[in-house]
């Protein structure tokens, strides 16, 4: 198996899997969706009664229900660093430290629109969100919202505000040859969805084959299925893309994938070379 990178950005990526087989390639789909760990704010205590500001009284309370606001901040994707355990795992036998939990504040007086980058790190600001745009709830004239919230280590086989990477999919490598002259490559070029071919000295030639959608309109509206142009799609090599949330790159998302399921099949072996 032998990955080659396409695209490459901080929260996405395209890369072509080669020599493989259909099942590695949706082990790996799978892996990349259900088992990196990531941080992710797992519990939030909540202030309740009167907070005084500058001798001006706010009722903690707001239009939501504390579960709805909870639910909203697990969602928030935050920064995951390979210093952080899993707390079941951790020397601090999952009491919670610096090295399994992450504890933020938050603090806001209305009326005001309550945002993620509200949230303030109780320790290095390298912690802070990654997007700081997302809303969490309006506040009206005299609300106000006191919270400290506790993000810990996890995967999405527990629960989705720990999955890393979305839109995760695959698809064939494209295969298209072109087979001597076709009729009106200028036409066959513009009716491609996907811009895979170039006209170059009036001749239709592929110019982005891995662009490719197998959506077959060169073939089925210009070749009627016997003509020269054929499209298949290589049960050996596949184009894969996908993008995070942001509390890993693209690249570490790449990396700790093929890391666990080279862990996971190398245990599988191990297994059945014991029975």
């Amino acid at each position: 198996m032998e990955i080659q990178i396409v695209e490459m950005a901080e929260r996405k990526c395209k890369f072509i899997l080669k020599n493989s087989s259909p099942a590695m390639a949706n082990a790996l789909r799978r892996t990349m969706l259900t088992d990196i760990p990531k941080m992710a704010i797992d519990k939030v205590e909540f202030h309740l009664g009167p907070i005084d500001v500058d001798g001006r009284e706010f009722e903690s309370m707001t239009p939501l229900f504390d579960e709805i606001i909870a639910h909203r901040l697990g969602m928030v994707p935050v920064p995951t660093t390979d210093m952080f355990n899993f707390k079941d795992e951790c020397v601090c036998g999952g009491e919670g430290c610096p090295s399994c939990e992450i504890m933020y504040s938050l603090n806001k007086n209305g009326p005001c629109t309550v945002l993620s980058g509200d949230l303030q790190p109780l320790g290095s600001q390298d912690l802070k969100v990654k997007d700081e745009e997302i809303p969490i709830v309006d506040l009206a004239d005299g609300q106000s919202i006191l919270i400290y919230a506790h993000a810990v280590m996890g995967t999405a086989r527990k629960h989705v505000k720990w999955q890393v990477a979305n839109g995760v999919g695959y698809s064939y490598r494209p295969i298209i040859t072109i087979d001597g002259d076709v009729d009106s490559p200028e036409e066959i070029a513009e009716a491609c969805p996907k811009k895979v071919f170039d006209v170059t000295d009036g001749k239709l030639v592929v110019a982005r084959s891995d662009d490719c959608s197998l959506c077959m309109t060169c073939v089925e509206n210009f070749s009627k299925g016997d003509g020269p142009i054929s499209v298949v799609g290589d049960e050996n090599n596949f184009v894969f893309k996908f993008e995070t949330d942001g509390s890993l790159t693209a690249e570490q998302v790449i990396d700790k994938a093929v890391e666990i399921l080279s862990k996971e099949t190398k245990d599988f072996a191990s297994q059945v070379a014991s029975l």
